[in-house]
């Protein structure tokens, strides 16, 4: 297959960082194919992740938002015939929305693999029944695709001289605490945090909280609490998801909420727990080897992230 189109129509850095593994598995199976991206969204490959040097080409349709309105049925094949590229080979639609499956069906293509309606709009029939799209598409492409997941080797020294910089020893416990989609209830209390870095602390251990420089309110309710912990991205030039992945590769172990952080310390593929409440952990979480998760609707039946104790965390360190 010569060209394959990627659709995903998630806008967070994390939804994008999901890719990685898909996309380098397939690029490494399918080395002689051309890969294009097309997003809902800014393209973050080519923005705040293009540190971690994941090639894929840009597909620009000039359309906002693409696959989010119904009139972009009457555009879609247009736009792209503007593009003087050639129909695509392989379109993996990424995501089961009916509506944007079937603008994005619009792309002159050849197959379309899509989880959409039960697989109906895939070209091959097959019984799809996993929700990893790789051993779908092992599947769908009648093959045995290797996993290929990041390698730190792809982040450039700058990150990682500056990593070792601000955590230059060993015994660093990672937190990240702060969720940016604000319309999900997806913190856990800061007083939790804090009560779980104290015990951490009497270990040993040295917290290191990922935080905004700028968040300064809530840096210095931390730091009154727990004198010892550290901050490194705020002291630093650098402000980057690179650095944080460098940043995490120094820890001995990351604790998270489901956020963007999250998939940034899962790059470095260190030890990890993360807390789930109201989003799908078997979606979301790090497909990494070394991590336990805490999912309030397994545990409790409850979405309410909070109903996790901090004994409940403390147990699987």
């Amino acid at each position: 297959m010569k060209k394959i189109l990627i659709y995903n129509s998630g806008g967070g850095l994390g939804d994008t960082i999901q890719l990685f593994t898909l996309l380098l598995s397939l690029q490494n199976h399918l080395r002689s194919s051309e890969f294009y991206y097309l997003g809902s969204h800014e393209n973050h490959f080519l923005g705040k992740l293009k540190d971690f040097n994941i090639n894929i080409n840009n597909l620009d349709l000039d359309i906002k938002y693409f696959g989010f309105r119904w009139w972009h049925l009457l555009i879609t094949k247009k736009k792209f015939e503007n593009k003087s590229i050639e129909k695509i080979d392989l379109i993996i639609d990424l995501q089961s929305k009916l509506r944007n499956t079937l603008i994005l069906k619009q792309i002159p293509h050849k197959h379309f693999y899509s989880s959409t309606y039960g697989f109906k709009f895939c070209t091959k029939k097959r019984e799809y029944s996993s929700k990893d799209h790789l051993i779908n598409l092992d599947k769908f492409l009648d093959t045995n695709i290797k996993v290929s997941s990041f390698n730190l080797r792809n982040l450039s020294d700058k990150y990682k001289n500056e990593a070792k910089r601000l955590l230059p020893g060993k015994n660093y416990i990672g937190f990240s605490i702060t969720q940016g989609n604000v319309y999900r209830k997806k913190s856990w209390l800061i007083k939790n945090f804090i009560e779980l870095a104290s015990k951490i602390a009497v270990n040993n251990k040295t917290p290191v909280f990922f935080i905004d420089k700028n968040n300064t309110v809530l840096i210095d309710e931390i730091k009154s609490k727990l004198p010892n912990a550290l901050f490194p991205e705020s002291y630093s030039n650098i402000s980057c998801p690179a650095l944080v992945t460098a940043l995490s590769s120094r820890l001995e172990l990351g604790i998270s909420i489901d956020n963007g952080v999250m998939h940034m310390m899962g790059l470095a593929n260190i030890p990890m727990i993360v807390l789930f409440g109201p989003t799908d952990s078997e979606k979301f979480a790090p497909k990494i080897n070394s991590i336990k998760i805490l999912d309030s609707k397994k545990m409790y039946k409850s979405k309410n992230i909070n109903t996790i104790s901090v004994h409940d965390v403390f147990k699987l360190i």
